[in-house]
């Protein structure tokens, strides 16, 4: 059995943003498709385990990038199960470049899942033989650390959801709330700086036609550094909330 699962991809253009690079949310996006790819290389695919009632949804994560890739550059994401309980387990990711470089890392949450009874499954024993597994972290960072929720924000981006938010599972992906959070930077961080890190935790659904608010607060001895909120509008239930770290860009992306 392999203890790593590798999937490379090549950028398109509809995934670039302004600088001509990958954007977080086309990483993140790789990332999901490579964990959907592993889960298909076993023969227990998502669509296979929806038909069953079952998912995968992810609790929290992080993600470090030192680079975003460019407009056709290829890239390759190692990902394995590093650790796992009988319910849910830690997924790993290591993003490398052509040359092998490591551009990028990731690590992972995630939760088998009933959708139908809306409450944690047990992982099918087919599924823990088969899976690639090694005992190692892709980096030290916990992931279960609470995140507190922002109580008084500096900027604030209405949204309502839309079916295209919502997943097979029937709730918001991930990826969506990657995307609001970024609408609630100031302008001027998105222009001169790159997102860094992510650490992130879904704390509860949020479901089609719900009015939310995502909130971005400066952090006061950081000013690279935002705490971020989101929660619905009617009833202030937090959703998800995270913290990020953004570097300065220090040159032009080349194309």
């Amino acid at each position: 059995m392999n203890t790593y699962f590798d999937r490379s991809f090549q950028l398109r253009y509809f995934e670039m943003n302004d600088f001509g690079e990958a954007s977080p949310t086309t990483i993140l996006t790789l990332l999901e498709e490579a964990a959907a790819d592993h889960c298909h290389s076993i023969g227990h695919s998502l669509y296979e385990l929806k038909r069953k009632n079952i998912g995968w949804i992810l609790l929290s994560g992080y993600m470090q990038m030192e680079r975003y890739p460019v407009y056709k550059e290829n890239i390759t994401i190692r990902t394995w199960l590093s650790t796992y309980t009988s319910i849910r387990g830690y997924r790993e990711n290591i993003i490398y470049d052509g040359n092998r470089n490591i551009i990028g890392r990731a690590r992972g949450l995630w939760l088998f899942f009933d959708i139908e009874k809306r409450r944690p499954a047990n992982i099918f024993e087919d599924i823990m033989q088969k899976w690639s597994f090694r005992d190692e972290m892709c980096i030290d960072h916990n992931i279960t650390r609470k995140i507190k929720p922002v109580l008084s924000s500096d900027m604030s981006r209405r949204f309502t959801i839309n079916k295209y938010d919502v997943d097979a599972y029937g709730h918001v992906n991930n990826i969506r709330y990657l995307a609001w959070l970024m609408e609630s930077m100031p302008e001027d961080v998105k222009n001169s700086c790159y997102l860094h890190s992510i650490d992130g935790r879904f704390v509860s659904e949020a479901q089609y036609g719900d009015s939310l608010v995502s909130f971005t607060r400066r952090h006061p001895s950081d000013e690279h550094a935002y705490s971020h909120s989101i929660k619905t509008e009617s009833n202030d239930n937090v959703c998800a909330s995270a913290e990020t770290l953004w570097k300065p860009r220090t040159q032009p992306v080349e194309e």
